[in-house]
């Protein structure tokens, strides 16, 4: 039997989201329906906190985050299994939109959130922890990719990538 390197959850995962994309694209408010904002609150959408990490702010931004899936979503699956890589990605990732929400109300913003990011800093705080080598690199870009654009006026949710990382490197401790 031959193994396709194709046919991974990981790669599952980004047609999915790239689906989930063109649907948010095509429908009316998809970015608030499908994003985590307000309206998980006020309207009782609880199914924001996952939805989000499917819907994307624009073609630029779902392609960089589907191509990181694609890297780190694989290496994890390959090497530590797809149970570590859905744990990881999907209970890292709604715990990242929950505590990334409450980091919003507190603060104030009444930001829409969208995008995979968050999820995929859990990936990354997992390979940090697991991968001494490249933890300072992966700190490093984390950093970078979080402050350098709110420097330059792109609106990116920082606490969420930082809240990614924390939550990947926690999650990590618990499942090693």
């Amino acid at each position: 039997m031959q193994n396709n390197k194709l046919l991974t959850v990981s790669n599952f995962i980004i047609l999915v989201t790239i689906l989930m994309y063109i649907l948010q694209t095509n429908m009316d408010n998809g970015s608030l329906f499908l994003g985590l904002n307000i309206f998980f609150l006020e309207a009782n959408l609880w199914y924001q906190p996952l939805s989000s990490m499917f819907a994307h702010g624009g073609v630029g931004h779902i392609l960089m985050n589907m191509f990181v899936l694609f890297q780190f979503g694989n290496l994890i699956e390959k090497y530590r299994g797809v149970k570590t890589f859905l744990i990881l990605y999907f209970i890292g990732g709604i715990l990242t939109s929950l505590l990334s929400f409450a980091f919003m109300q507190m603060m104030g913003f009444n930001h829409n959130l969208v995008g995979a990011s968050g999820a995929i800093c859990v990936l990354l705080g997992y390979v940090a922890l697991v991968d001494t080598y490249q933890r300072n690199g992966i700190i490093t870009w984390i950093i970078l990719i979080s402050i350098v654009p709110v420097l330059i006026g792109l609106p990116v949710a920082w606490y969420a990538h930082l809240i990614g990382l924390a939550v990947g490197f926690s999650l990590g401790k618990f499942l090693r």
